[in-house]
């Protein structure tokens, strides 16, 4: 099974691990309950002292990358929409339009550009996201 795609026996466990970071280590800090987080839209939490945007999707998927939009200099992916692109998920800056994907923080419209992403997991219905030391 694959860290984005959730299985009966996680749900049961309600641990998933939704999302893919480069960092391997680092503090696991709770967000907010997930019913916070309405489907389909972001939420901003300042974490180890970087602005992370959570993402739920409709099927409670959660992902986590970077707030702050490269193109633009500001800390808005929060408020992007999310949808997909040839069933990828992704979210539209809100002031660019440039699209990220949620799975690996690579923008599609720019190679070059890549967002951190960083570990999010669903634990007795509370988000708790893996910052850097």
């Amino acid at each position: 099974m694959s860290q984005l795609q959730q299985s009966a026996s996680s749900q049961a466990t309600g641990n998933l691990n939704m999302s893919i970071s480069a960092e391997k280590n680092g503090t696991w800090q709770a967000v907010c309950p997930l019913e916070d987080i309405w489907p389909n839209t972001g939420v901003c939490a300042l974490l180890g002292g970087r602005q992370i945007a959570i993402f739920r999707m409709k099927d409670d998927l959660l992902y986590a990358l970077d707030n702050h939009d490269p193109h633009s200099g500001a800390n808005v992916l929060a408020r992007g929409i999310v949808g997909d692109l040839g069933g990828e998920p992704v979210v539209a800056s809100p002031i660019y339009k440039h699209h990220y994907r949620l799975c690996t923080g690579a923008c599609v419209e720019d190679a070059d550009t890549r967002l951190n992403t960083y570990p999010v997991e669903l634990r007795e219905g509370m988000v708790w996201v893996q910052v850097p030391a």
